[in-house]
């Protein structure tokens, strides 16, 4: 075997072992998101919780919670780029101010709102006043940045992270949000929204390529190996 060739079998197999080792990689994160999803489960089928936590209590992700107050409609927050069963439009996303009086809010998503641009939407068409009891499942924070964009007279979030928004709040928030169980006596919009589905995501179909890449990668090292070597003609 020649020293080229033989080169090129051993990256063919550097490239299996490097396959191989991301096919495991994928099946250690579908081992640790299912284990996650049964905790999860778990806090959903448990009882409804009224509200009352610690706001840095981050155990009620997942749970069933029940809070009671009014909306600051003031401080209505519009998430951008959303899309619902294939219709592009905002969620909006409303801070509940609790009635305990300790100058504290929930973040509610009140659900989805249809616009053409994705962006576009006049909030204060859409308020709820009032005194609120909103039923929903707690969800987490997002840790990105939550930076908003200014679109003419309108502010636009793309996602939901604490630090940003309690800079432009005059009150704290909790660590996670609300997402607002469907109500068949609520208006059209915002359309509250399910809840995520709790499921295995590409994780397994990651593993199984990675791991049919490591496959190929020997069977192209095996054929490298065993073939002949083709001799030049003879010059006349």
């Amino acid at each position: 075997m020649t020293r080229s060739r033989l080169l090129l079998v051993l990256g063919f197999l550097l490239a299996a072992v490097v396959c191989a080792r991301l096919g495991v990689w994928q099946l250690d994160r579908l081992h640790d998101r299912r284990a996650s999803n049964a905790i999860a489960r778990a806090a959903r089928s448990a009882p409804v919780l009224t509200l009352k936590g610690s706001l840095e209590d981050s155990n009620l992700v997942n749970r069933r919670v029940l809070a009671r107050g009014e909306y600051d409609h003031a401080h209505d927050i519009v998430l951008r780029g959303q899309v619902y069963r294939g219709v592009p439009g905002v969620e909006i996303v409303s801070p509940l101010v609790l009635e305990d009086g300790r100058n504290r809010a929930v973040l509610v998503n009140r659900g989805f709102v249809p616009a053409p641009d994705a962006v576009t939407v006049d909030p204060t068409t859409l308020e709820e006043p009032g005194t609120q009891q909103v039923e929903g499942i707690a969800l987490p924070m997002d840790t990105a940045s939550g930076i908003p964009l200014r679109h003419g007279s309108l502010t636009t979030w793309a996602r939901l992270e604490r630090k940003a928004l309690e800079a432009q709040l005059p009150y704290r928030l909790y660590p996670f949000y609300i997402r607002q169980a469907p109500d068949s006596a609520a208006r059209t919009f915002p359309r509250r929204l399910d809840v995520p589905v709790l499921n295995d995501g590409p994780h397994l179909n990651y593993a199984i390529q990675w791991f049919a890449f490591a496959v190929m990668a020997v069977v192209f090292a095996g054929i490298m190996g065993r073939l002949k070597r083709w001799d030049r003609p003879a010059a006349r």
